[in-house]
């Protein structure tokens, strides 16, 4: 088995297994790889329940470590998602806090198990580093009133109208 150089452990308090599957089937180059389950008790576990998950976010090699209640995800790492239209911004956002996740401010979610997301429009990136600093802070200023980002209403404001 091919193991790559650089991974991204993420820490659960079990539902490592839950969280890749939903990855998996919500994200594009996405996958669930080797379930490894604990030879003996551990710490937060028993012989044979799932230790680790090897998956793929978006081509992004991650490891989910079912590590118990000792740690918790927030905001200082995230998985920034370019997206191309409103149709695919709605799909991974409504997808993730449909799942039990919550809505957060300027394109950032977050999933049940804790781990956040921005849904980045690449409209939004554009916006905000327009050559005119008039028309990024009017971009910069709509975004900052959202929740999940509005394409049409980001494109407006850049505009000025």
């Amino acid at each position: 088995m091919e193991h790559a150089k650089n991974t991204i452990c993420l820490w659960f308090d079990g539902g490592a297994e839950e969280a890749a599957r939903f990855y998996a089937d919500t994200f594009p180059d996405s996958s669930v790889g080797r379930i490894l389950r604990a030879p003996g008790d551990f710490p937060s576990g028993k012989k044979d329940d799932v230790l680790t998950v090897q998956f793929t976010v978006l081509g992004i090699p991650c490891l989910g470590l079912n590590g118990g209640p000792a740690f918790t995800h927030d905001e200082a790492f995230s998985f920034q998602v370019a997206t191309y239209d409103q149709e695919e911004t709605d799909r991974y956002w409504d997808a993730i806090v449909g799942n039990g996740g919550e809505e957060s401010a300027c394109g950032w979610c977050r999933d049940k198990w804790g781990i956040s997301w921005q849904i980045t429009p690449v409209a939004l990136t554009e916006a905000i580093a327009d050559p005119d600093p008039a028309a990024a802070s009017r971009a910069f200023e709509a975004m900052m009133e959202m929740g999940k980002i509005d394409i049409a209403a980001i494109e407006a404001a850049r505009r000025g109208e």
